[in-house]
């Protein structure tokens, strides 16, 4: 913990972006085997083994007081997950992340107290409309509708973390929220894969539960032990720049100029946010206390 507690917590954020969303490209290599949630389900499961694993933490340091924050991590990652890669499964990575990045977008204006902050979501939903463009008539309704069901999730995954961040010591969290996001993912999850786990779906599911969630979970919740929920949001702003560039590398999706766009606008929004926000900067907030 000493070492990860001098590096900034701004690149622990940045570092768990760049493999969730490396591992998001990458699980769209398993959805012809178990489907979609299927692969949430998988992912989430075999996270919630390694953590437990590794972390081992006692059934004991749960209390009343921490129920509730465990159990809404825990179903708020579950359904975020698997929504974000059921709007996968139909749109691209880039716009997905764009419509899901609305979640913690609005939580960043919401927690400022400048009037102005509010306005920035709105600039964010532009992008959004550009990427999805339904005047075409082409966009998949069902795909948007996952990834604004992710954004909701995403933005109460933010709060839950911090605050469950702030009552346990290291990832120990994260290790008993885990299994919580596995047995919810679990409801859809379970029937879409049940027949199609095989060994090299085991082996390419290790890797993937590795480079999202035991990972860069565990990077997040570091981080916003050290942050507060707005920081964490708004640092979040290039992330649907980065699911872009991500989306042209590893499944050759070639933004056009209106996907450009809506991008920067994402961007722009999410950058506008933090200009706004009335805190000092991200390395001179005080890290929590070890309990």
């Amino acid at each position: 913990m000493g070492v990860v507690n001098r590096v900034p917590a701004w690149s622990l954020a940045v570092v768990a972006m760049l493999s969730i969303q490396t591992g998001s490209a990458l699980s769209i290599s398993l959805f012809p085997a178990i489907g979609p949630a299927g692969t949430a389900w998988w992912r989430l499961t075999l996270g919630a083994i390694i953590l437990l694993a590794l972390v081992r933490p006692s059934l004991r340091l749960i209390s009343r007081e921490n129920v509730v924050g465990l159990i809404g991590l825990g179903v708020s990652t579950g359904v975020m997950t698997s929504a974000f890669l059921s709007a996968l499964d139909r749109i691209p990575l880039g716009t997905t992340v764009a419509i899901e990045f609305l979640g913690p977008l609005t939580v960043a204006a919401l927690s400022g107290k400048n009037v102005r902050a509010a306005l920035w979501p709105l600039l964010a939903l532009a992008g959004v409309v550009l990427l999805t463009r339904p005047w075409t008539g082409n966009v998949d309704l069902v795909g948007v509708a996952f990834a604004l069901l992710a954004a909701l999730c995403w933005g109460l995954y933010i709060v839950f973390t911090q605050q469950v961040g702030d009552q346990f010591s290291g990832i120990r969290g994260l290790a008993l929220a885990t299994p919580i996001a596995a047995v919810t993912a679990s409801f859809v999850g379970v029937p879409q894969a049940w027949g199609g786990i095989t060994v090299d779906v085991v082996l390419w599911g290790i890797l993937l539960a590795v480079l999202t969630p035991v990972f860069p979970f565990a990077l997040e919740m570091l981080a916003l032990q050290r942050m507060n929920k707005r920081a964490f949001g708004t640092l979040m702003a290039v992330e649907p720049g980065v699911a872009t560039g991500i989306g042209l590398i590893l499944l050759v999706q070639i933004p056009n100029v209106f996907d450009a766009a809506g991008i920067a606008l994402v961007v722009a929004a999410g950058i506008a946010t933090q200009r706004d926000a009335a805190r000092p900067p991200l390395l001179d907030l005080p890290a929590s206390p070890e309990r």
